[in-house]
């Protein structure tokens, strides 16, 4: 078996890792603006600050992520000694996503790593500039042994996919997804699976309107709104509903201007395909805001529609762009109804400032992970495992729970031999009525 980095030395690679990416996180900024023209500020917040916070984190408690976990023993087995061993899986294959391409790519890397696996990482060939940049930095600071980068379209990973891993993380479409499942399941290989879903935002009558309009429009256009967290789909209470799409107006042209194909801080899609898919779910005549785009620069501006057909294109699968739907409801079995339509989601948000109101939906519904009074925020807190449900994917990370993710947890027992109590050998006569009667006293 081929030797592994200690704890130490992997600790001193994340730590050259950071510094790396301290020194060029003006190139990771600016490769991001040429793949899809994302803001400074969003990379900054959305992909260089967190994997620079995960960084930290990891190198800060990996010595003790990594140590044995004792446990108390079973007075059956007395006198013995109990621990779980973090045993790395060995071989990780790590296929990442263009919508966050930097953060994406190297959260799972960072973690699988940690754990003392080698890794393989098959970044988005969608967003070119980041993955060749990821490269270069993984080959300078990795050893290709440890880490190593394979870029390419669909073919390069379905190449690896033929290789046998010891574990699979992937991130992306929920169609992907299921392939990915597919091609783990020939070799028995576990995966963790992020995927998404159309997400609901529900807006109650007792929401505060114009703040939860703000943070919407944030969480919703971040990115383009090509965010699997984002809010898919508006659900606001009928007797709301009018004044609440005249807030969200006012949030997005005090966010992005009255002309938002010329703002800095609103990111382009990805790609010309997922421009005319984009483009394709837009109703015109349901558009209440925005609706304007343009081919040659990708652009599609922040969109609102008032929706009233639940079987329109729109409604039917995830959108994944800046269109988001407005959904009038009438009461708390309306929401059932209608969300129940749909797979589990990655996420689901409320804005009420009924306490009682707000917890009473969270708990109806199952989900990934969410927000009450907010959008998205959740993801920031590492404390809080992030992965979906269902179809939004199996499986979760961040903090702590990425090393966990990466290792087998081994269980041992030593026995002591100062001491062998004979009543578990044979001949077994005589022993059993002692036996009921010691385990009723345990």
């Amino acid at each position: 078996m081929e030797s592994r980095p200690t704890v130490s030395q992997r600790k001193e690679t994340l730590k050259k890792l950071l510094h790396v990416l301290s020194l060029r996180e003006d190139a990771i900024i600016q490769a991001l603006r040429d793949d899809f023209g994302k803001p400074a500020f969003e990379t900054v917040l959305s992909e260089t600050f967190i994997v620079s916070s995960t960084l930290k984190s990891t190198i800060r408690n990996l010595r003790s992520w990594a140590s044995d976990d004792w446990v108390f023993p079973s007075v059956l087995n007395f006198p013995s000694s109990d621990r779980i061993v973090k045993e790395p899986y060995g071989k990780v294959l790590v296929i990442s996503p263009w919508n966050y391409p930097f953060q994406l790519a190297l959260l799972p890397v960072i973690a699988a790593y940690a754990a003392g696996n080698s890794v393989i990482l098959k970044p988005s060939e969608l967003t070119p500039n980041t993955s060749s940049l990821i490269s270069n930095i993984v080959s300078e600071v990795f050893d290709p042994v440890d880490v190593e980068v394979f870029q390419g379209g669909s073919d390069v990973a379905e190449k690896l996919l033929e290789r046998r891993f010891d574990y699979i993380f992937f991130t992306g479409s929920v169609a992907t997804g299921k392939k990915i499942a597919e091609a783990a399941a020939r070799n028995l290989t576990p995966v963790t699976l992020e995927l998404g879903g159309k997400n609901p935002c529900i807006v109650t009558s007792r929401a505060n309107l114009k703040l939860s309009a703000r943070r919407i429009v944030w969480g919703k256009f971040l990115n383009a709104g090509q965010t699997c967290i984002a809010p898919d789909f508006l659900l606001v209470e009928a007797s709301v509903k009018s004044k609440f799409i005249a807030m969200l107006k006012a949030e997005i042209t005090a966010a992005f201007g009255d002309a938002p194909a010329n703002s800095p801080d609103l990111a382009r899609i990805i790609s010309d395909k997922h421009w005319e898919r984009l483009v394709g779910l837009i109703d015109a005549e349901k558009v209440v805001h925005g609706g304007q785009s343009d081919r040659e620069s990708r652009f599609i501006a922040p969109t609102l529609l008032d929706e009233t057909d639940g079987e329109s294109p729109v409604m039917r699968e995830e959108i994944f762009g800046p269109i988001l739907p407005v959904v009038g409801y009438d009461n708390e079995s309306d929401l059932d109804a209608i969300i129940g339509r749909y797979e589990k989601p990655l996420s689901l948000y409320v804005f009420s400032d009924d306490r009682s109101e707000s917890s009473r939906i969270m708990r109806q519904f199952p989900f990934g992970g969410g927000c009450i009074n907010d959008v998205v925020c959740h993801f920031a807190n590492e404390r809080l495992p992030f992965g979906g449900v269902g179809h939004s994917g199996m499986g979760a990370y961040h903090g702590k729970r990425s090393f966990d993710t990466f290792v087998h947890k081994k269980s041992l027992t030593r026995r002591g031999t100062w001491l062998d109590i004979p009543l578990r050998y044979a001949p077994y006569e005589n022993k059993v009525e002692f036996l009921r009667k010691w385990f009723k006293w345990l």
